[in-house]
């Protein structure tokens, strides 16, 4: 299914109720994992366990009706697994976003956050439109050229597709199979927004 308009896009995330948007934003986390997991394994930086751990804990709260989890705790654990602030590579700052990502989630867990669910699909948007502008992007497009390469770019095509199709499962009612759809869905077969895999 096509993605609607992104105004209807960001009213139907504004519609979620509290346990719908924490269920969008944990499919799209676990989607930004992988990205995470490369980073760690190519710098020996970072703990991808970690941080699998604490996303857990996130979906056990919306499969356990009485799962009790500090995730003041949590956010404490979640800010040691971020990448030094002095490393500004690439795969650093595709780490961040998962962390970033997480973070908010954490974050909408412990209070009334109604903008996490548009955050936490932005951070994933603007991590596939910085690929796209680092593998493919050329330095003498003007703006409208370069932002109607990134429209049409298949990465960007994908990541509206998947959020739409994510936000249309946490639109349902959210029962035990339906969240394990879920899931599976935001894993994506291990393949991150960018379209890479840590097998």
């Amino acid at each position: 299914m096509q993605q609607t308009s992104p105004g209807g896009f960001k009213a139907r995330l504004r519609q979620l109720g509290r346990r719908q948007q924490w269920a969008f934003m944990a499919a799209l986390c676990e989607r930004l994992m992988p990205n995470y997991g490369l980073y760690a394994q190519m710098t020996g930086q970072g703990d991808s366990a970690a941080l699998r751990v604490i996303l857990d804990l996130a979906w056990e709260t919306l499969t356990v009706r009485d799962a009790r989890i500090d995730f003041a705790r949590q956010a404490e654990k979640l800010a040691e697994l971020e990448p030094p602030g002095d490393d500004d590579s690439f795969g650093a700052r595709r780490a961040v976003e998962a962390v970033v990502a997480l973070s908010t989630l954490l974050d909408a867990l412990q209070g009334e956050l109604p903008e996490a669910p548009l955050e936490v699909s932005q951070v994933s948007m603007s991590g596939v439109q910085a690929y796209v502008e680092m593998s493919e992007g050329a330095e003498d497009d003007d703006p409208d050229q370069a932002r109607a390469r990134l429209r049409s770019h298949p990465l960007m095509a994908d990541e509206r597709d998947f959020q739409d199709a994510v936000l249309e499962a946490a639109e349902g009612e959210l029962g035990r199979d339906a969240l394990k759809a879920l899931r599976r869905l935001g894993r994506n077969d291990g393949i991150s927004n960018l379209g890479l895999s840590l097998g």
